[in-house]
């Protein structure tokens, strides 16, 4: 690992930092601290204002009130290039790298201003010199086409390094690396930080990364400051309580989640059936490869992998929304086509990723995208007809129950927020007792308590008798919640083990395809269907 012998690392404070949209007030009087050559964490829940923090740092907002001082001078930062010329640079939760450039030009780039004529043989030294140098290496002559999830996402970070920030901030480094990769990537930058190469701002939701890494932790609720302290004068159960409030609704649904977390029944019969299930992504390549699995009544199947393995395409596929290319997925025993009328026979349900593009109609009301499964049927319709004012009342009833924050149950859901589509599609999908239910990152883009929430509901579905298949990008999320893991790499399952007691690590390894082949009794390596075709021993896995 690279050390510096002089302190770079700058120190950076926000004072009464606000910034306001309209009426609505984003970031309210915040003050933070961050020292010098230490990693500092931002935690808040959505909306909370730490994305509006960083931009204001970063020069894509100009703040309303306050200031930002960089080594105790104010500072006018009105643009990102004041920010990059003090030697700040931010890593976004989205990658930007120029997928047909290779990594050396995607790093050269990144510098700007650049001659007309590149002198590629001095620049090449130069980036292996800075390869050498990095707490992580890749491949100069790659292009990201070539490269995994996590290694465009150290691509991104290499990126600003190249650029010698005094100052690094990134917005959710670890959301397509696999637990090792994750680990990797902020042991080598706390390790920089540390050396006084430059001083480290992270927004993250998991706790474990928090107290892992960080020294320091702000924590943000509705724009406001609520705490910014020494990590290790903290822990995971007290960050939650800041980050939520007072709110004993909270605090009653994250306990009722915990304590409803594993299931003490076994689990029933088969419920889902998938036999050798094969799906083209959009591209035509084979996405889902032959892929065998059982979902037993009263059991979680949770889905872990990179992004980008075949999750999206088999959840789609099973919900009707992708044509499958060979294999059958049974239901109840009774072959399952995804139909309508089959989703309301066999009760069915899918809670899908981005719900406004895969579960309602953007341009319809709340109320009428609450009942598209129902909306022609009893009691909504009588002899063909609907009942006038009997969907309203119960969008109303639902909006209620699960808190979807609209201006009523006739405004288009695509005025909604991303978080308030996902809580009215919930009430859709869960006001019934379902027997199957499909998850797709069903808690992605939610506040910390509607999580909770979520959760709450999911193991309710679970206890009633309900197989649940979720997919989760969100590793610490399927360990809390399911039952059982498999891991999901290049469109096959590779490895199954139960929740309770499973190896963090030993995941990770399969989910970046590098598991090693063996096992304990609570876990098995899934050979390829080529050599043996697998069947998911679910009778052992419950025993």
């Amino acid at each position: 690992m690279h050390r510096t012998t002089a302190m770079t690392a700058l120190a950076l404070e926000t004072y009464r930092l606000t910034k306001r949209f309209g009426a609505f007030t984003a970031l309210d009087a915040v003050s933070v601290r961050v020292r010098p050559a230490t990693v500092h964490a931002l935690l808040g829940e959505n909306g909370a204002g730490k994305s509006t923090l960083v931009k204001c740092i970063v020069g894509y907002h100009r703040p309303d009130e306050g200031a930002v001082l960089v080594d105790g001078r104010e500072h006018d930062i009105h643009a990102p290039t004041v920010a990059r010329a003090l030697g700040i640079g931010m890593v976004y939760q989205h990658f930007t790298v120029v997928p047909g450039m290779t990594v050396a030009e995607n790093l050269l780039i990144a510098k700007g201003d650049l001659p007309a004529v590149v002198d590629w043989k001095r620049v090449r030294a130069e980036l292996r010199a800075f390869m050498d140098s990095a707490p992580f290496r890749l491949d100069l002559d790659a292009t990201p086409l070539e490269l995994s999830a996590g290694e465009k996402q150290k691509l991104e970070i290499l990126k600003q390094l190249y650029l010698s920030p005094r100052l690094l901030i990134l917005d959710e480094p670890t959301s397509v690396l696999t637990p090792q990769e994750a680990d990797e990537v902020l042991g080598a930058l706390r390790e920089r930080a540390h050396a006084g190469a430059c001083s480290v701002v992270m927004i993250t939701h998991k706790f474990r990364e928090v107290t892992a890494f960080a020294d320091d932790v702000t924590v943000l609720r509705r724009g406001r400051l609520v705490a910014s302290l020494p990590v290790a004068g903290t822990d995971a159960s007290e960050l939650a309580a800041r980050m939520v409030g007072d709110d004993p609704a909270a605090r009653e649904e994250a306990a009722e989640a915990r304590a409803l977390a594993r299931s003490a029944a076994p689990p029933g019969a088969v419920r889902l059936a998938i036999r050798g299930l094969t799906v083209r992504g959009d591209r035509g390549q084979v996405a889902v490869d032959a892929l065998d699995l059982e979902v037993r009544a009263g059991e979680i199947v949770g889905i872990a992998g990179v992004s980008g393995n075949g999750q999206r395409e088999l959840m789609e596929a099973l919900a009707g929304q992708r044509r499958r290319e060979a294999g059958a997925v049974e239901v109840g025993g009774r072959p399952y086509r995804a139909t309508r009328a089959q989703n309301r026979a066999l009760k069915v349900r899918a809670l899908p990723e981005e719900p406004l593009r895969n579960g309602c109609v953007a341009s319809m009301s709340v109320a009428d995208n609450i009942g598209l499964r129902s909306f022609d049927a009893a009691p909504h319709a009588r002899a063909g007809f609907r009942v006038p004012g009997s969907l309203a009342r119960r969008a109303r009833e639902l909006i209620a129950a699960y808190r979807v924050k609209t201006q009523g149950e006739s405004a288009p859901i695509g005025s909604l927020s991303g978080g308030n589509v996902q809580r009215a599609v919930l009430a859709r999908e869960l006001s019934d007792d379902a027997d199957v239910l499909l998850v797709s990152n069903a808690a992605f883009g939610l506040d910390f308590t509607a999580v909770a929430e979520v959760h709450a509901r999911l193991i309710a579905a679970r206890d009633r008798g309900a197989a649940v298949l979720m997919v989760s990008e969100d590793l610490d999320e399927l360990l809390h919640v399911a039952d059982r893991i498999v891991v999901m790499s290049e469109g096959r399952l590779v490895y199954e083990c139960r929740a309770e007691g499973a190896d963090r690590h030993d995941i990770g390894r399969f989910m970046g395809g590098h598991g090693a082949q063996h096992g304990t009794a609570d876990m098995r390596v899934i050979p390829s269907r080529a050599a043996t075709a697998p069947t998911i021993d679910n009778d052992r896995i419950a025993a």
